[in-house]
């Protein structure tokens, strides 16, 4: 009865088990279908478009996967599809009606920018998020619309990567080709900010342009000089363009086209082949590799071609992948937002907590900064084949970088493969083309009244033809035969006014394609047009007129050395003599003796060294070094004085009447300048006064004015440009001389600075390259000097005019600065051995300075000049000659000289003086 008992127990148990966990079982299963949060979402898309079928396919998908990945989310997404029908207007009634009647609580789409714009007023006003991963118009800016949420790339993004590109290739002007609406002009104002320095050309073409309107806009391109072409617009409407361009020849050799982000994602748009669009750039954002992404395509393609039957080989793009990413980003924000608790409040909520989700999705990093997804790399590719070939990465830090090695480069090198370019050429194309229905430029030239060899004006009497002649001119079309294609000049005729600037800014407001002439290049002008490299001598100079030097100036031997010069050399002399005679003193007899015989001995010693003639011997091996050293030093003053005289007395023929500003200024002499040019306010700000500054229009009035001279009410000087200088040098090189003034090397006023004679292009104008090119190969050329001896020498005689490189008229005296080093040394030396000199002798007599029985500092001192005074008879000299005399017998057959006996020396010191004073005596 036990066992019966324990047996219904354990069955009671096991049924009550059983029941417990079914009970939990339904309840779970009841709890996920009556507890779970249903949000309505409203989704407006053109849905009878292919690229609209291929994104809902993603947003199907996408909301399938992520509660299968998340079945513990208490909400769930509700879908609410309407149809836009490709219109404004219905777009934004369905947005509406979603938000009216659905009350739905966040909208996706729609599918352009254009539709875009009148649903954000509406999602605005009734609080509803609005979140498109189409719309990439940079006028739909989420800051003004805090409502509007941009799942995609904004396409201000790319500007700086296709700058990048233009600048790397170095060309210079680009043609952006965009449709007249939201999606094509909402690029220009940061791709014209990102292209500064590039000109930026506009073609607009309406979105529903007709083929024939489209091929009248690209006849008109093609006779433009610009081969490079950034398109922008709807891929259907760009593909279009992209056609029509191969069909007119637009896609041949020296043609370069960009494609925006959203065209280079769409190439292969409804099963498009790649072989209309070979050799064409495009950028595009990128987007990493992933297993998920290979999953999502295999399946992506068999639903599509499911709900799809009659497809075209149609694959999805990065906008479908956008799309499935928006749908996972607010699935997410949604479950973040408590419906109960915030269900006045909901839109706020909602927009905070989707600017807070963060995750890794299909197209890459999905984080929303300012309710705006950002892209921080862009890959750019290149069409060969039907190959989308990816020759490099942009990003906002590093720029243009190589794929494989990571490293900032330019295409322009060798680290990326070959870019194929339309036409199949490999040759980098240079951006820009002489059309052959405009190779006529029209080019202005200053009517001058002055010098005529820069630009003239000649008018044919008989047919009445006005033509441009001169030396700016010859130069000029001389540069246009070097240039690889055919450019024809129209010369139009321009008073110049009071200056050139009025007629440079005529360039500027486009009356001329050039303008050409004897045209200063200064920095203001650069800031209005481009300037060819100078074909002209840079600079401000002076000429002055010239004198007869026949050097009959008795005292001409002192011009070849400055004042500076020869006094220095005069104190070296007497001082090398001091320095000899105080190390020979004690020691030579030839330095001793009263003192004026001393000094004497000492300066001509000194002197005599000037041609190496000094009579007396240096026994002391200090002096000897001295002396060396200062005859080193003498012969190189006397071959420099010997060259400098030679060349006064013989080469130097005419001499300026002034070398530089300061004396002008100071002696208050009258100085001219031309008429019209900038010059009188570089005189001014020399502090010369208004009234010493007279004007001249021509050479010949320049002359007559330094003929005069300040005295007869003219000029003593003229300052202009150097051609200019040099034109009046060329017809009156007897009578006047250019000096290099001072102000010509100091730094004054930026606006004063001066590069030469240059020819005004428009800016960014692609001939300012290749006339420098030109001008530089003209200057190279015997065609240089042919054009200079037309308009210059022809004037005068080439005997007529003194050699300018051999006949410098600035001062040529030699001055200190020239010699200073070699003093220097002798100076050096000298010290040194006066150094050692005075060390030896004070350590020889030292025990008179350490003595006691001296007494005094003063009477050490005198001590010690007695000393100095009198023979060194240990020196070797004096041993020498004491030796001499001792060793050599006097015979009785032999008068002696002196009564004095001669016997044994004592070695005392006082014997040997003794025998020195009867020995000189």
């Amino acid at each position: 009865m036990t066992n019966n008992t324990t047996k219904t127990h354990y069955t009671f148990l096991s049924y009550f088990v059983l029941f417990l966990w079914g009970f939990v079982v339904i309840d779970v299963g009841l709890g996920q279908n009556t507890t779970s949060d249903e949000i309505k979402i409203g989704v407006v898309l053109d849905l009878k478009t292919n690229f609209s079928k291929i994104c809902l396919t993603s947003i199907n998908m996408s909301l399938s996967d992520f509660y299968q990945t998340h079945p513990h989310y208490r909400t769930r997404l509700s879908l609410h599809v309407r149809d836009s029908m490709e219109d404004i207007v219905e777009a934004s009634d369905a947005a509406y009606d979603l938000i009216k009647k659905d009350q739905v609580s966040a909208i996706i789409g729609p599918r352009s920018s254009t539709q875009a714009e009148f649903m954000i007023k509406l999602a605005n006003k009734f609080e509803v998020p609005t979140i498109t991963f189409s719309a990439t118009s940079p006028l739909l800016k989420s800051i003004d619309n805090p409502y509007f949420v941009r799942a995609t790339i904004d396409d201000s993004f790319q500007a700086e990567a296709i700058a990048a590109i233009v600048k790397s290739f170095g060309w210079r002007s680009v043609v952006a080709i965009y449709v007249d609406n939201e999606l094509g002009g909402g690029i220009m104002h940061s791709l014209s900010d990102a292209l500064k320095d590039v000109e930026v050309q506009r073609s607009v073409i309406s979105p529903k342009a007709s083929d024939d309107q489209i091929l009248k806009e690209l006849y008109k391109l093609k006779t433009e000089q610009t081969r490079v072409f950034f398109i922008n617009m709807d891929s259907s409407l760009g593909f279009r363009v992209l056609k029509k361009a191969r069909e007119i020849g637009m896609m041949e050799e020296g043609y370069v086209w960009l494609l925006s982000n959203g065209m280079t994602h769409m190439m292969r748009h409804n099963g498009r082949s790649l072989e209309t669009m070979q050799g064409l750039l495009g950028v595009r954002s990128h987007v990493p590799q992933s297993k998920e992404l290979e999953d999502f395509r295999l399946r992506w393609k068999g639903k599509f071609e499911k709900e799809n039957p009659v497809g075209d080989g149609t694959e999805f793009n990065v906008f479908a992948l956008w799309a499935y990413d928006s749908i996972t980003a607010l699935a997410m924000a949604v479950e973040k937002t408590n419906t109960k608790t915030y269900m006045r409040t909901y839109g706020p909520h909602l927009l905070e907590a989707l600017s807070d989700v963060e995750f890794k999705g299909l197209a890459g990093e999905f984080k929303l900064i300012k309710r705006q997804l950002e892209s921080s790399t862009f890959e750019i590719i290149n069409v060969v084949g039907d190959e989308e070939r990816i020759i490099g990465l942009w990003t906002p830090n590093s720029g243009l970088v190589n794929v494989k090695s990571n490293k900032t480069t330019s295409f322009l090198g060798n680290k990326f493969g070959p870019v194929i370019w339309p036409g199949n050429s490999a040759v980098v194309p240079k951006g820009w083309e002489i059309p052959t229905s405009g190779n006529k430029i029209k080019v202005g030239v200053p009517v001058n009244k002055g010098f005529l060899n820069f630009v003239d004006i000649e008018t044919n009497p008989i047919s009445n033809v006005t033509t441009a002649t001169g030396y700016a001119i010859d130069i000029f079309e001389a540069a246009l035969k070097e240039l690889p294609y055919s450019v024809i000049p129209q010369y139009g005729f321009e008073p110049p006014g009071d200056n050139y600037n009025d007629l440079v800014h005529q360039v500027y407001e486009g009356k001329w394609d050039a303008v050409v002439g004897d045209i200063t290049i200064t920095s203001n002008r650069s800031s209005y047009v481009d300037f060819t490299l100078p074909y002209t001598e840079s600079g401000v100079s002076m000429i002055v007129p010239v004198r007869g030097n026949k050097n009959k100036n008795a005292w001409v031997f002192l011009k070849p050395w400055s004042l500076d010069l020869w006094i220095t050399t005069g104190c070296f002399f007497i001082f090398i003599g001091f320095v000899v005679w105080l190390f020979e003193h004690r020691v030579n007899t030839d330095f001793r003796g009263p003192p004026h015989h001393q000094i004497g001995t000492s300066v001509c010693f000194s002197f005599s060294t000037m041609v190496f003639a000094h009579r007396e011997r240096v026994v002391s091996n200090l002096a000897r070094f001295v002396v060396v050293v200062w005859c080193f030093v003498v012969l190189v003053l006397t071959q420099s004085y010997t060259a400098s005289l030679t060349s006064f007395l013989t080469v130097q023929s005419l001499q300026p009447t002034a070398t530089n500003v300061e004396d002008l200024i100071r002696s208050g002499e009258s100085v001219g300048y031309q008429q019209g040019g900038f010059v009188k306010d570089i005189l001014l700000g020399l502090n010369f006064s208004e009234s010493q500054l007279k004007p001249f229009g021509s050479a010949e009035e320049c002359d007559d004015l330094l003929s005069k001279g300040t005295s007869k009410g003219g000029i003593a000087a003229a300052f202009d440009e150097v051609p200019y200088l040099k034109d009046i040098v060329s017809r009156y090189c007897s009578k006047y001389a250019m000096v290099e003034p001072s102000f010509k090397t100091a730094s004054f006023k930026p606006s004063f600075k001066t590069a030469g004679f240059g020819f005004a292009f428009p800016k960014n104008s692609p001939m300012t390259g290749d006339v420098s090119r030109a001008i530089l190969k003209v200057t190279q050329s015997k065609e240089m000097s042919l054009i200079e001896n037309k308009w210059f020498n022809h004037l005068n005689l080439a005997s007529d005019c003194p050699d300018p490189d051999t006949t410098d008229l600035s001062s040529n005296r030699l001055t200190l600065s020239s010699f200073w080093g070699l003093f220097l040394i002798a100076g050096v030396a000298s010290f040194l051995a006066l150094l050692v000199f005075v060390a030896l002798f004070l350590y020889e007599h030292r025990h008179t300075l350490c003595s006691n029985s001296e007494g005094s500092i003063c009477r050490k001192l005198k001590s010690l000049f007695r000393i100095f005074d009198e023979k060194d008879i240990r020196s070797h000299t004096f041993r020498s000659s004491a030796v001499h005399n001792v060793s050599s017998p006097i015979t009785p057959c032999t008068p002696s000289p002196s009564n004095v006996q001669i016997r044994p020396l004592p070695r005392t010191m006082s014997l040997n003086r003794e025998f020195e004073l009867r020995r000189a005596s």
